[in-house]
């Protein structure tokens, strides 16, 4: 079966520039899947997301849609529908109008677009809305207007790029999970562009991290969070992020919820203990940020451990008290190239 969306080998190269937007990615999306591309300011997931739609001409490699390859289509000829971090809604028309606007450019009947209209507002739940102009909206309503406004087009592929940045904190959390449910009612293969690690773990069925233009991993959020295959991605990914200690030849990693009071990590000759030399203590949730230095583990390395709150172990600024990561939660990493290596033996 063709992959809803695949590229090949892309490059987009901006005129005048060296270094390449997108440098090389080969990537594709099953049907009905939701796939988050996830990475930095400037790694070029927006680049690659506008190159999928054919707002920008591939420099190299092939876009394929549907199986089809649709280099050199505009994007009214791709099936696809994009929603922007700017919902560029028309504020002198209703929600009525906007949603019915590509419809309408396409020549269908009053009656035709309004039904889809108001399907499209009713999984949307913006029915009650359609008489009002967008000045009269919430961010979130205009979110969903934008939405409705991709659904009523029936594309094969939905594109989002970013469309939660407006929103508050507490908005982006509910519009979070309304995009899921909806993503899962329509069943649209959806790609989806954030810096937010949040929003990636949350949506993603998978997630694609991207730095300098090339596409570091590609896994289901358990998976990349937990076997990064190198330590950009393992850096990138968590709050706080991965621990890296320098070993000889190659670093050590392992995340702050591992790294724990010696007397809670269980197996003498199954783990890694070091003397954590407490500078500073956060806390936050109900966790407990425990910052410091650790020694007699190749160079002394500033530290995180992370203390859920069911953990009542006293621990005191300025004390050095022995700390363990299991063997098993330990990822090791090429000290010069930063990829993943084997594990190495470990010793108590």
């Amino acid at each position: 079966m063709a992959l809803a969306v695949e590229v090949r080998g892309l490059k987009k190269h901006y005129r005048g520039g060296d270094i390449p937007a997108v440098d090389g990615v080969d990537i594709g999306t099953s049907e009905g899947e939701y796939l988050v591309l996830l990475g930095p300011s400037g790694c070029g997931k927006t680049t690659l997301l506008r190159t999928i739609a054919g707002l920008e001409e591939a420099t190299e490699g092939e876009v394929l849609i549907g199986g089809n390859v649709v280099n050199g289509l505009p994007p009214r000829a791709r099936q696809v529908a994009m929603v922007f971090q700017s919902y560029a809604l028309y504020p002198h028309k209703t929600v009525m109008d906007n949603i019915t606007f590509p419809l309408k450019a396409q020549k269908i009947s009053k009656e035709e677009r309004e039904r889809s209209a108001l399907w499209a507002a009713e999984r949307l739940g913006i029915e009650q809305l359609l008489d009002r102009k967008p000045r009269h909206l919430s961010g979130g309503e205009r979110q969903r207007v934008a939405l409705a406004r991709a659904l009523v087009r029936e594309p094969s592929v939905f594109l989002l790029d970013e469309p939660l940045s407006n929103l508050d904190a507490k908005l982006r959390t509910a519009a979070r999970d309304e995009l899921k449910e909806f993503q899962r009612r329509v069943g649209t293969t959806t790609i989806y562009v954030t810096h937010d690690q949040v929003e990636a773990m949350g949506l993603g069925d998978r997630i694609a991290v991207m730095y300098a233009g090339k596409v570091r991993q590609v896994g289901r959020p358990r998976e990349v969070y937990e076997d990064p295959e190198d330590t950009f991605v393992a850096t990138f990914l968590g709050s706080p992020p991965m621990n890296l200690v320098s070993r000889g030849d190659h670093l050590l990693g392992f995340r702050p919820e591992s790294f724990l009071p010696e007397e809670l990590v269980p197996g003498d000759g199954n783990r890694m203990v070091a003397e954590l030399a407490v500078g500073r203590i956060e806390y936050l949730s109900g966790d407990r940020h425990v910052y410091g230095t650790v020694k007699g583990i190749g160079e002394e390395t500033r530290v995180i451990a992370r203390l859920p709150a069911t953990v009542s172990t006293p621990i005191e600024i300025d004390e050095t008290r022995r700390f363990a990561v299991h063997e098993r939660d330990l990822r090791f990493f090429d000290a010069d190239s930063g990829t993943r290596t084997t594990p190495r033996p470990v010793h108590a």
